[in-house]
């Protein structure tokens, strides 16, 4: 079916809502009644055929008292879905009265099977029908549905000799309805539009880079594809498209199978009608959401594995009562979220203001390991998900345990204001378990804030899109993987840092320099000595004779009663500082992959302190037992162009033109101030 006709019959029921609606509701609201009905339609015009079929199958399943009937029902309408009423719309057409109406309508939305009744339910349709039926409206609107100009039915309407009048709409041209009805929608609400809508040329390029890497690899066989926050479901379904195609051109056959949780209800119901509506009933029954299904506490797939995921989770919104459903931060015991790496317990538990990153490691922990080509995962970051978290904190903890376990690909900067309702820096993160050799121990960074087309017209925030030559541009760049000004490529320990705290001694006038003193003097001394840069150090242990001095982890040769004794010094707070010290500081920490030792982390840290910190604090030293790991992934450091500084000739050009004003200002306020005193002097 053409594109024309497509659009022509997306045109039609849009213009339903302003028909019907329009006094009824507000314009933001009409998709409330306009969704569901053309969802309703749909499956009442497929049901037809086999409407008597299924009326009889119920009747000899409630005579043998059969209670699960679910299956049976489906068999006998020939669909993943089925409607027990008498009723079918066009029956509802001809009520006589608006109270018969409503019953009947109530009755027939009654009838519908458990997966259309959790649709109906999640949009809240029923609530509609009372404002609907005291308006009258209800019957228009059954009837408009059911206009002899649209076919909304997969069969052809034919004429009186049999010709084709209306063709049939095959389902993914009524899921391309659909999706358009939904974008128009959300477009017109456009604040809203991108919490639940991911732009298609984002999703599109987020396939593309799962697929494409290995489109020579995909054998005949049965995919699983999953989105943990999967809104109205387009991105599992651009994604299968994708790899049907991809698959197609290579004469492989695969069948695909789609997986998706959504807490927001009304996009939940759109997703599962959308899979209904394209005739994937089996993936709408692998739809699973609603208000009480976070991914976060309530994981709708444990121990379910997938080859290919892709997500754009919510940014910078609180998880705080999923926390409290999963115990608080320290009584989290979720596998997904609490991680046995290199020998350590490593919590990836993110601040409570902002769960976007725990998507991630949820999507990581579903990843398969036991097949050729494990899992491809794409997810979609703001900036915080490279830098929030300080050093053994969730986030840092989550691109630690990505990058040591090398799977993280690439990540992409994407162009600003690409999506709905915000104008942030957006990055796509590329990750795998099967990095082809030539990308082992490696991180590729792609800056493609530069490569997009401008918008005609705006919608909401978002004022520019990635054609396909971009997408092209960006596959191409992620393929050749060669460092140029867009990409940079990495070792993977050029992300990690050690974390290290830094003392000096508390030094105290008055004290004797020869002694140690009790936890108990030294807490009155802070109150009551003056610290002085050149008063002695406050000792606070001295150690047994033949303690060899290590000066950098504080243990500091000295003479007490003329003899060579090791001693601790007291640190002093206000003087206490954090070095961030770099893995690559340790020379073998440059080949990719490699990940320092605890003797090279020593020797790091060291070298480090004795050539920044010693130089301008000889008494400093650090605490061995204080340093901690973190991951930070700085774009803008790698890709930062600094702007070209102006001329002198410019400058003054500008001072003197400034000058000039400020000249002509004070010329009008003075004599603004002389004409006012002259009409003083003379009222």
């Amino acid at each position: 079916m053409e594109n024309g006709q497509l659009t022509w019959i997306t045109n039609f029921i849009w213009g339903i809502a302003d028909d019907v609606l329009r006094d009824l509701y507000v314009r933001g609201k009409y998709r409330d009644v306009i969704l569901p009905m053309t969802v309703i339609r749909r499956l009442d015009a497929v049901l037809e055929p086999t409407k008597q079929a299924v009326l009889d199958m119920k009747a000899s399943l409630d005579k043998a008292g059969i209670t699960n009937q679910d299956l049976a029902l489906r068999q006998a309408a020939g669909q993943a879905f089925y409607n027990t009423s008498k009723f079918t719309l066009r029956d509802l057409k001809a009520r006589a009265s608006r109270q018969q109406l409503e019953a009947d309508f109530r009755a027939y939305l009654d009838g519908f099977s458990p997966n259309v009744q959790e649709i109906i339910d999640n949009f809240e349709f029923r609530n509609q029908i009372p404002r609907l039926a005291k308006a009258d409206a209800l019957g228009t609107l059954i009837e408009k549905f059911l206009d002899p100009s649209i076919n909304l039915s997969p069969y052809p309407v034919l004429n009186s000799d049999g010709t084709v009048r209306l063709p049939g709409l095959d389902n993914h041209a009524m899921g391309t309805i659909f999706e358009e009805l939904v974008r128009r929608f959300n477009e017109e609400n456009n604040e809203e539009a991108g919490e639940h809508w991911t732009p298609r040329d984002a999703v599109k390029l987020m396939a593309c880079l799962i697929f494409e890497p290995i489109a020579d690899r995909i054998e005949s066989g049965t995919y699983l594809l999953y989105d943990g926050a999967c809104g109205t479901g387009g991105m599992l379904t651009v994604a299968e498209e994708t790899l049907l195609e991809l698959a197609r051109q290579r004469g492989k056959q695969v069948s695909v199978h789609l997986f998706g949780q959504e807490i927001n209800a009304e996009t939940y119901a759109i997703c599962k009608a959308d899979l209904l509506l394209k005739g994937e009933g089996d993936a709408a029954d692998n739809i699973v959401g609603g208000p009480e299904h976070s991914t976060l506490s309530n994981d709708a797939f444990p121990g379910r594995t997938f080859d290919f995921m892709l997500s754009n989770p919510p940014y910078g919104k609180s998880w705080k009562s999923d926390l409290e459903r999963m115990g608080g931060k320290a009584g989290i015991k979720d596998p997904r979220f609490v991680v046995q790496h290199r020998g350590e317990e490593l919590s990836l538990i993110t601040r409570s203001s902002d769960g976007q990153m725990l998507f991630l490691a949820n999507m990581v922990s579903k990843m398969k390991h036991d097949t050729p080509l494990g899992s491809r995962i794409a997810e979609v970051h703001n900036g915080s998900s490279l830098f929030t978290g300080d050093a053994g904190q969730g986030e840092s903890n989550i691109r630690r345990w990505i990058i040591e376990n090398d799977w993280l690909e690439a990540i992409v900067a994407l162009p600003l204001n690409m999506f709905y309702n915000t104008g942030i820096a957006t990055y796509v993160w590329v990750l795998t378990n099967r990095k082809p050799e030539h990308r082992k121990g490696r991180v590729q960074l792609i800056d493609a804030t530069q490569w997009y087309k401008p918008l005609r017209k705006n919608l909401g925030k978002k004022n520019c899109e990635l054609s396909e030559e971009d997408i092209r541009r960006i596959l191409d760049t992620f393929l050749q993987f060669e460092e140029t000004e867009q990409s940079k490529i990495f070792p993977n320990a050029a992300f990690g840092y050690w974390k290290v705290t830094v003392e000096r001694p508390l030094r105290l006038k008055g004290i004797d320099p020869e002694r140690a003193y009790t936890p108990r003097e030294i807490k009155a001394l802070r109150e009551t000595a003056e610290r002085a840069d050149d008063a002695p150090p406050v000792i606070k242990k001295i150690h047994k004779p033949g303690t060899a001095p290590d000066p950098l982890r504080g243990l500091f040769g000295v003479v007490i009663g003329g003899k060579p004794r090791v001693v601790e010094y007291e640190p002093d707070k206000e003087l206490r500082d954090s070095e961030q010290i770099p893995f690559l500081e340790c020379q073998a920490c440059h080949q990719p992959g490699y990940l320092p030792s605890p003797e090279d982390q020593r020797t790091a840290i060291e070298t480090f302190l004795r050539r920044e910190v010693l130089p301008y604090a000889p008494d400093a030293w650090y605490d061995p037992a204080s340093v901690k790991v973190g991951y930070e992934i700085s774009f803008n450091r790698y890709f930062y162009k600094p702007k070209a500084l102006r001329t002198l000739e410019e400058i003054r050009a500008d001072l003197l033109a400034v000058e000039k004003e400020a000249e002509g200002l004070l010329a009008e306020i003075l004599g603004g101030v002389n004409l006012a005193n002259q009409m003083l002097k003379n009222p």
